[in-house]
């Protein structure tokens, strides 16, 4: 006998009913989650470089300096 796949489980209705700006339990929140893009677009642009692989490793660069932005930008605003 073939096994009946089940439907996957609905999110329940409390998660439902969360705000997108609530943060998912266990995740740091904007600024940490920047630094981590930062660094890891980083190493990724490194390794793009590398292997020569040009337009990926640009592009990689640029969200880089879009996470570094966000970081600069938010510890001026905290420094007001």
């Amino acid at each position: 006998m073939a096994k009946i796949k089940s439907r996957p489980k609905r999110a329940s209705e409390s998660a439902k009913r969360r705000s997108r700006t609530e943060e998912p339990s266990g995740e740091g929140g904007p600024d940490e989650a920047a630094a981590f893009i930062a660094e890891a677009s980083a190493d990724l642009s490194r390794l793009a470089r590398r292997h020569r692989l040009d337009l990926l490793g640009h592009l990689l660069r640029m969200a880089q300096l879009e996470a570094e932005e966000h970081l600069r930008l938010r510890s001026k605003r905290k420094l007001s």
